[in-house]
């Protein structure tokens, strides 16, 4: 860690030094989670290790499917979104994480 001496003093200021390190600096802090299948999650992280297995709470989570009418050909997607309090994340699932968007 990067220390900054001033009067005496010690601040440490929190370095990134491995792509995990940003993951730490979310604990405790709202996250986007895009997994493969098309599920997007948005939760409070808790805990996480170094496969990205995590805790996530009061997780809103997006499912997207596609279907594809027989007729026209088009493209039609639905939307499946639930809340749950408290969810495991295998880490194999993980695509992104990230800060959510601020709408």
């Amino acid at each position: 860690m990067a220390t900054s001496e001033g009067a005496g003093d010690h601040v440490q200021e929190a370095t990134v030094e491995e792509p995990l390190d940003l993951v730490r600096l979310c604990l405790d802090e709202k996250i986007y989670v895009k997994m493969r299948h098309d599920r997007e999650l948005t939760g409070t992280l808790f805990a996480y290790d170094q496969h990205l297995n995590m805790i996530l709470g009061d997780v809103h989570e997006t499912i997207t499917v596609t279907e594809v009418d027989s007729e026209t050909y088009e493209e039609m997607y639905k939307e499946t979104k639930r809340t749950i309090p408290m969810l495991f994340v295998r880490g194999d699932g993980v695509i992104l994480i990230s800060p959510p968007t601020r709408a």
